[in-house]
This record gives C-alpha cells, sequence and structure tokens, in this order.
C-alpha cells in the first residue's frame, strides 16, 4: 500500500514538473520530494521531513539507524540507507518524451534505486557514481553500499528469463581498470580502489543480511514527521494540483491500475526467480481482479466526492485488521500448543508416578532385605564377640591360677632356704660346742 501511494504521489510530481521549472532556478531545480523518513536526515540547511522537496545538488544525509525514501519526478525511487551521503548530480526530464538523465553520487552508505520513466525510454540514462567507479543502471531495482574503500553493488531486479516478458534488468559496474556486467537476481560485485571489479557471484545469505541491515529504518518508516493536520493539507494540495493539471478521474484511476499491475509483475517475477511462493500475490491467478480490488482504496484517496476519506487512516485500518488476523491466529495456536502441552504433561506425571511407586516398592523391599541382613550381621557380631571375651576371661583365668600357682611355690622355696639356713645353723652351733669341750 505505501508502494502504491508512493507512486501517486511521484506521478503528482513529473504533471507539475513545468510548473516547477517556471518558478525555481538553475541553482535551485526540483528533483523530488521525500515520500518516508525515519529517525535523522539532513541536507546542508534543514532537517527533512515527509512531503519536503529535495532539489538539485542538496546533498542528503541519513544520520545512525535513520533513513529516507525521494521520489523522483521521473517516477525513479531512492531509498537511502542508515550513515549514508548522496548528491543528486545530474537531473534532465521532458515529461512529454520522458527523455532525461539521472546520474547520483554516493560519498558513503547505501542507496537502493529502482528505475523510473527515463530509464524506461532509455536504460543507459540512470548512472550512480561511487569512490571506485561508476553503477550503471540498465533499468531495473538495484542496491550498493559503500564503505572501507569499497563498494559491494546486489541486482535485485528480474532478470533476463523472466515469466512475464518483462525488460531483463542489469547493473553494469565498472571503473577505468575493467568492468562486471551483474544481470543475474541477487547476484553482487565488489569494487575495490584501484582495481578493476571483482567477478559476479550469487549473494550469501551473511551479505544480503548486511545490504538489509542498512535498509532497516525504512521498513518501519511511515510518513510521519508531520501533524494530522499537516498530512490533511498535503493530501488535499495534491487533489488540487492534480486538477489543476487538467486530469480526470478516470485518468488518475488509469494510471494508478498501471502502475499497481507493473509493481505486482515485477514483484511475481522477483520471487519465482527466487524459488519463492507467490501463491499469496497472485491470489485467484486473475491479475486484473487483483489489481482492481488492490487499487480501491488508492483510487479513493483522490475521490472529491468524499472529501473525508483519508488514505493513511485507511491503511492503519488495513493494518491493524492484519494484526488482529495474525493475534486470532496465534492465540489459537498458543491454545492448541497449550492444550498438547497439558496432556504431554499429564502423561509425563501418570509415567512419573508410574516410576515412583515401583521405584518406592523397589526401595521397600531392598531396605527390608538389607534390615534382615544388618540384624543377622549384628546377631553373629554380637554372638562372636561373647565367645571371644569368654575365651579371654578362661584364659586370663588361667593365667591368673598359673601366677597364683608360681606365687606359692616361690613362698614355699623361699620357707624351705628359710629354714635350711636355720638348720645350718644349729649344725654350726652344735659343732662350734663340740669342739670347745674338747
Amino acid at each position: 500500500m505505501k508502494k502504491l501511494l508512493s507512486l501517486v504521489v511521484s506521478m503528482l510530481l513529473f504533471v507539475n514538473i513545468s510548473q516547477a521549472a517556471e518558478e525555481l532556478s538553475i541553482e535551485k531545480q526540483l528533483v523530488g520530494i521525500v515520500g518516508a523518513i525515519s529517525g535523522t536526515v539532513k541536507t546542508g540547511q534543514r532537517e527533512l521531513k515527509a512531503g519536503d522537496k529535495i532539489y538539485l545538488n542538496e546533498t542528503i544525509y541519513a544520520g545512525e539507524g535513520s533513513g529516507t525514501q525521494i521520489l523522483l519526478l521521473d517516477q525513479s525511487t531512492f531509498t537511502i540507507g542508515a550513515d549514508s551521503e548522496v548528491v543528486m548530480d545530474t537531473f534532465i526530464f521532458d515529461p512529454a518524451t520522458n527523455d532525461g538523465k539521472i546520474v547520483a553520487s554516493v560519498k558513503q552508505g547505501s542507496l537502493k534505486v529502482i528505475s523510473g520513466l527515463i530509464s524506461k525510454k532509455n536504460p543507459d540514462s540512470l548512472t550512480v557514481e561511487v569512490p571506485e567507479g561508476t553503477l550503471g543502471s540498465r533499468g531495473t531495482e538495484f542496491q550498493t553500499i559503500v564503505s572501507n574503500k569499497r563498494t559491494d553493488t546486489l541486482l535485485i531486479g528480474p532478470g533476463k528469463n523472466n515469466t512475464l516478458g518483462l525488460r531483463p534488468g542489469a547493473v553494469l559496474v565498472g571503473n577505468k581498470f575493467g568492468q562486471t556486467m551483474l544481470n543475474n537476481p541477487y547476484s553482487v560485485a565488489s569494487m575495490k580502489q584501484g582495481k578493476a571489479p571483482g567477478k559476479a557471484k550469487q549473494i550469501t545469505n551473511q551479505q544480503l543480511k548486511k545490504f538489509n541491515k542498512k535498509m532497516r529504518a525504512l521498513k518501519v518508516a511511515k510518513l510521519t514527521g508531520a501533524s494530522k493536520e499537516e498530512k490533511k493539507a498535503l493530501k488535499k494540495k495534491i487533489r488540487q494540483e492534480l486538477k489543476a493539471q487538467g486530469f480526470e478521474k478516470e485518468e488518475i484511476k488509469k494510471i494508478i491500475k498501471e502502475n499497481i499491475k507493473i509493481d505486482k509483475e515485477k514483484r511475481i517475477v522477483l520471487l519465482q526467480e527466487r524459488g519463492e511462493d507467490v501463491s499469496e500475490i497472485i491470489g485467484s491467478g486473475d491479475i486484473e481482479s487483483d489489481i482492481q480490488t488492490s487499487s480501491e482504496n488508492e483510487i479513493n484517496a483522490f475521490n472529491e466526492d468524499d472529501p473525508n476519506f483519508d488514505p493513511v487512516i485507511q491503511m492503519k485500518e488495513e493494518k491493524k485488521e492484519k494484526a488482529n488476523n495474525k493475534k486470532d491466529k496465534k492465540k489459537n495456536k498458543k491454545a492448541v500448543k497449550k492444550k498438547k502441552g497439558k496432556k504431554k504433561k499429564a502423561t509425563k506425571n501418570k509415567k512419573g508416578k508410574k516410576k515412583k511407586a515401583v521405584k518406592k516398592k523397589g526401595s521397600t523391599k531392598k531396605k527390608a532385605v538389607k534390615k534382615k541382613g544388618s540384624t543377622k550381621k549384628k546377631a553373629v557380631k554380637k554372638k562372636t564377640t561373647k565367645k571371644k571375651k569368654a575365651v579371654k576371661k578362661k584364659a586370663a583365668k588361667k593365667k591368673k591360677v598359673v601366677k597364683k600357682k608360681k606365687v606359692v611355690k616361690k613362698k614355699v622355696a623361699k620357707k624351705k632356704k628359710i629354714v635350711k639356713k636355720k638348720v645350718a645353723k644349729k649344725k654350726k652351733k652344735k659343732k662350734n660346742k663340740r669342739k670347745r669341750k674338747k
């Protein structure tokens, strides 16, 4: 929906070019308008917001985590990523013939280009200059990143064998040392200072993340930066200027339908070439009927019979509805998941209880056996201890008896000695007596 609104605004700008050329000097030539913005984006003199005009030779600075989308007068789209510095050096456009030329310079950061009417008329008329060389667009969609004396360029646009017969996209990456042609969607080439560009390679997931990261800010960017009243005034001004240019309602409807159809066809081709599912975009298979349905809100944005219609509010309501549908789906999924989780938990608990019961029974038996065994062991030990004590006691008694006997023997031997001595003394005395008598 945002893309469609951007295309409508860009159409307003190209029909208004003749008036702008008369009012502006060469030094302040209008080249486009800010379609969407996120974070802080400035030029040398001012901070930009949605709806601001962009002039020739203005340098656009996008800060960290910021970005902007510039809608050029020929319906080309320049998306400037985070930490970027981009200048529109040349912009020549004749709305009557779609002849012209675009030259832009990327000093640093990232730029994504979707070519418009000038490239459709002459694919070689859009050039992007980078520090390491030049990128020549061949009517397509591509993105480039300039950093650390290196430029990486990614071709996004449809390839040569696309199913809808769209003009095949290509980017010529070159400098004075050589050239590399990118003509297969999602192919990438690198260019370093003082060297020829590298060969075209299929982009890796890691590289694609790097490219997408630079444009992340714009994914969440809306037509903000202005109050509700300012937005209404801007829409009213667009309607008035379209009417002033002599556009009828039917003409506006036709232009919008054509742009929607081209945008849808390109998206289908890109997704098919990348091998992704396109069933949601194709819908019933009838592109015309899908375009009719999807374009109703955009067409009503310029319906003067309904001045209170606000396409931004409409988009918000649609987003809200989608978000609610997503929420409902998520809730249903969560409910199913919760139910399954509860069943699993119940089954698990049941199994756990059974295991516990079996384990408890086993442990009780083991305890009983263990207890019985320990009781037996204790009894045997007690018996053995008693026996040992009895034997010890008996041995002690024997020792005492033996000891006692020894003591008695010693006493008897001592007494015998004493008696013997006494007898010997008596004998001696008697003998001495006899000697004296003689």
